[in-house]
């Protein structure tokens, strides 16, 4: 017999007893398992007596086939009184005899929450969408010969636009200062990468010229010792170098990956390559406003062991990621606490989309997750052979499928809401500054 009472919204405990001669017939047969190898002094191994064996080996025989009864006798209980429990549950034996016929046992543990979708019917969703131009295709070529840009020497004052190679000394009160010296510094006038004052004053300079100019450090800026301060400058320019664009050519071509070098391939394949992107980030964002929208009608509490599992699957997520980029994270260790906002969201749509796909009868479709390889596939020079690596591995397949059914809840959510589409920003929806 068991029962079950609650202990708070989530937390419940089961009260039970399992038969000693259960547990006493289980350490029966592990010490017998244990005599057949048990190494102990001045006897040859399987011919130890059993009463040897347990003085060596008894306690803990017994507390291994008590945790194993424990832990079945807790799952048949689950099932009898119907508890989908959460997490692992905490077992607290309350009889202490080993001769009591029950040994009695309370087991506290928490449940998953009731979740019931709210309407979303008066809920606003916000739903970008964009329609590439060949605008977008123009300025994405230029980028990518931008990015390509080859500087060659000039012999002329230099301009915005131009990188300067130069050596340099700052002055606070005609005293040097920590970071204020420089040699063969390169510096590509107009984008930033010195203070605006002091590329201002580099524009016009030849090769072998020096200069002496004054200007004044940001009230925020970033040294703290600097900032807000007076500094004299000293620059003298080593060279001039003015940007070349690469010409649209073979060379050009293969370099952002048109194997064949065909000149004509350019436009049709950076539009696919775009539209392509496009999609999945309109996917993405729109993904994240229907969450939200099913997160603002869907309230219930997280099980604590769930939002546990996923704050400390975060931390070491992040770990591994700043590991990889080469950052030693072993003295800065981080704690799981940093991550309880990011996992509460995530343990919650986790389990809202899991009801929705039971009480709508959400699937995903063969063709849809045919569909979804292919195009995954389109991005790679081998499309078929990115499909057999997908259909080599169940688990891949089941990725797929998971990715299948996130966009057909997506799907359901809009048609339940209220979308109202707004026109996406290029440059802001491709992350480009």
């Amino acid at each position: 017999m068991s029962s079950v009472e609650t202990v708070s919204a989530l937390e419940r405990r089961l009260n039970a007893s399992i038969p000693r001669q259960l547990v006493s017939s289980q350490v029966t047969d592990r010490l017998k398992n244990i005599g057949r190898t048990a190494k102990i002094a001045g006897f040859r191994p399987g011919k130890v007596p059993t009463k040897i064996v347990e003085q060596y080996y008894g306690a803990q025989a017994w507390q291994d086939a008590l945790n194993d009864a424990l832990q079945h006798s807790f799952s048949e209980a689950s099932q009898t009184n119907n508890l989908k429990v959460a997490g692992y549950p905490q077992f607290e034996v309350k009889t202490q005899d080993r001769n009591a016929e029950q040994i009695e046992y309370s087991a506290t543990f928490e449940v998953y929450p009731e979740i019931v979708v709210g309407d979303l019917s008066g809920v606003t969703v916000e739903r970008l969408v964009y329609e590439l131009t060949q605008d977008d295709v123009d300025a994405t070529i230029a980028s990518l010969r931008k990015q390509r840009t080859v500087f060659e020497k000039v012999d002329r004052p230099a301009q915005t636009g131009d990188r300067i190679v130069a050596d340099f000394t700052g002055k606070i009160d005609g005293e040097a200062f920590q970071g204020g010296e420089g040699k063969d510094v390169s510096v590509v006038l107009g984008e930033g990468g010195m203070l605006p004052d002091f590329e201002a004053a580099l524009v016009g300079m030849s090769a072998g010229e020096t200069k002496s100019f004054d200007m004044t450090f940001p009230e925020d800026y970033h040294g703290k010792e600097v900032a807000g301060k007076a500094v004299n400058f000293t620059a003298t320019v080593n060279a001039v170098e003015a940007p070349r664009l690469p010409e649209i050519d073979a060379e050009f071509v293969k370099s952002i990956g048109i194997a064949d070098g065909d000149v004509s391939k350019l436009d049709g394949e950076i539009r696919s390559n775009l539209e392509r992107e496009v999609s999945r980030r309109l996917k993405v964002r729109n993904k994240d406003a229907a969450m939200d929208a099913l997160l603002k009608v869907t309230d219930f509490e997280v099980p604590r062991a769930l939002l546990e599992w996923e704050m400390q699957a975060l931390m070491e997520q992040t770990v591994s990621d700043m590991e990889s980029r080469g950052i030693n994270m072993k003295g800065m260790p981080l704690h799981p606490e940093l991550f309880k906002e990011r996992a509460e969201k995530r343990v919650k749509l986790g389990l809202i989309l899991a009801e929705l796909v039971k009480q709508q009868g959400i699937k995903a479709e063969p063709e849809q997750v045919k569909a979804m390889i292919e195009e995954y596939a389109q991005g790679f020079d081998d499309t078929e052979q990115v499909i057999r690596w997908y259909a080599a591995e169940p688990n891949r397949i089941k990725e797929v499928e998971n990715m299948v059914l996130e966009d057909n809840v997506v799907n359901w959510t809009m048609g339940q809401a209220k979308p109202v589409d707004k026109q996406a920003v290029f440059n802001e929806l491709m992350g480009n500054s």
